[in-house]
């Protein structure tokens, strides 16, 4: 597989791809679905919630906060999760830049 050049795209660019990247799972979705339903919650609930084995729910877990899409907090011998708001704050506003910039546009 070929090298990705990423250093040839702005910080901003690449914080987009991350977090895009990140949201290409349905599991991934479905966790940040439940995360916005409970608001906050421990690892052992969202495994209970998905149709998943817990090592793969923790992969998707490290992968949403790798991409800051959540973030976590200790709580005894579990993590709390939740969402991270900044992130989500960043998304929305790159989405609402897209639409906008669309409804504007005469093309097609």
């Amino acid at each position: 597989m070929g090298a990705t050049k990423t250093e040839h795209f702005t910080d901003a660019q690449n914080q987009i791809a991350t977090i895009a990247k990140a949201l290409g799972h349905p599991a991934r979705i479905a966790i940040i679905e439940y995360l916005l339903k409970v608001n906050e919650c421990i690892c052992g609930d969202i495994v209970n919630e998905l149709p998943l084995a817990q090592p793969t729910v923790s992969q998707h877990l490290k992968e949403l906060k790798n991409a800051g899409i959540i973030k976590g907090n200790i709580s005894g011998n579990a993590i709390c999760y939740c969402l991270d708001e900044k992130t989500i704050d960043i998304l929305s506003a790159y989405i609402l830049n897209i639409s906008a910039t669309i409804s504007k546009s005469k093309c097609c």
